[in-house]
């Protein structure tokens, strides 16, 4: 019993502070629904392989980003990896760095930095020169990139397998020349581990996360055809936005299969605090959206994944009729003397029924344990 007690009051450290923390984010109502979605696609190649399914098993470098309370529970020590994918046919680079080591028996900590970014994007504006000619000289080239530095440190409680972590995150969005913003939140979780059991809890800006915007309005009306008036209530303004909390309760359970094969089965649980979404469960005040891993070993040293997830009401363009739909992924690795390589495919968001304008993305990820 006093274990249990234990258990308990580690489980409830994450979720007592963040609901401390919904009261205030409740008062604000200008709060866009999907801001920082960046930092919500996930990293690591198994991870996305499983249908981002990892609150309750990342014990790697990438726990960092899932659940920093997983960085206690490496079996390095020292581990990174590196991730980079292409979304929307190349269009999008999405790459992710990160590095975790122990600090002693009981702490460790992680450092993960993520860029998500569409490059070489072509100013015409000033195309046409004042006598309308075109003039190819005049085309500039910016880029539009989201940043994200995350400093994450966890610590072994006195239940054996009780761990809990926290990331501090800074952040930093450009949009070429025009505008650019500064944000910082914090994540906090805890993971418990026992008999081939995995709990976890994993609250996203426990605190809410601000991210403050400076619009350079001069150069927002560069370049713009002189007898075209701009309506100054038109051009974008300095403001604020706030992403409110998410909570994600995760479960897992480890299976020893005959001949040296493995199974390992999670179901994450990921509650949104932002107002109704498209999801299996949905009200005006919290959403719900459940997701299921599966990933099957042989000796630890090849496995096979896969997951789905983010399942919605989707109108189909023939009929127009509403079904529900999931997204889903596979994926593959194989460990190596410390060396991690992974595969995923998987589709950024779900297709209307009768639809199949885009294609999969391919994630490759590395990752490297040594003593």
């Amino acid at each position: 019993m006093p274990q249990f007690s234990s258990v308990a009051r580690g489980l409830a450290l994450v979720g007592t502070t963040a609901v401390l923390a919904l009261p205030a984010a409740a008062q604000s109502t200008k709060t866009p629904k999907y801001s920082n979605e960046f930092l919500n696609i996930g990293v690591g190649a198994r991870a996305l392989g499983m249908g981002k399914v990892q609150v309750s098993l990342a014990s790697d470098a990438t726990a960092g980003y899932w659940n920093p309370a997983g960085l206690t529970n490496q079996t390095h020590k020292y581990d990174g990896v590196l991730m980079h994918s292409e979304l929307f046919s190349g269009v999008v680079k999405n790459d992710y760095a990160a590095f975790s080591m122990p600090l002693d028996d009981k702490s460790a900590l992680g450092v993960s930095v993520l860029r998500l970014g569409v490059d070489n994007i072509a100013d015409t504006r000033a195309l046409v020169n004042e006598y309308g000619y075109v003039d190819y000289s005049k085309i500039e080239y910016f880029s539009v990139a989201d940043y994200a530095l995350l400093l994450s440190y966890a610590r072994k409680l006195g239940v054996e397998g009780l761990s809990v972590g926290g990331s501090g995150k800074i952040i930093y969005r450009n949009i070429g020349k025009f505008a650019h913003g500064y944000g910082f939140g914090i994540d906090a979780g805890v993971q418990y581990n026992r008999k081939g059991w995995n709990l976890a809890l994993m609250a996203r800006d426990i605190t809410t996360t601000f991210n403050s915007w400076n619009i350079n309005s001069a150069e927002y009306v560069k370049g713009l055809n002189s007898n075209v008036a701009v309506k100054s209530d038109s051009i974008p303004k300095n403001s604020t936005e706030i992403t409110l909390p998410r909570f994600v309760l995760g479960v897992g359970r480890r299976f020893d299969l005959p001949k040296q094969f493995s199974a390992l089965v999670a179901v994450d649980l990921e509650a949104t605090t932002d107002g109704q979404r498209n999801t299996l469960i949905s009200s005006k005040t919290v959403s719900v959206e459940p997701r299921l891993g599966v990933e099957l070993g042989y000796k630890n040293l090849v496995f096979l994944r896969g997951g789905a997830g983010n399942f919605q009401k989707i109108s189909s363009v023939v009929d127009k009729s509403m079904q529900w739909k999931g997204q889903y992924s596979l994926g593959a690795g194989v460990a190596v003397s410390g060396l991690r390589i992974d595969l995923a495919l998987s589709r950024l968001a779900v297709e209307k029924l009768g639809s199949a304008s885009q294609t999969n993305s391919l994630i490759v990820s590395l990752g490297y344990g040594f003593k």
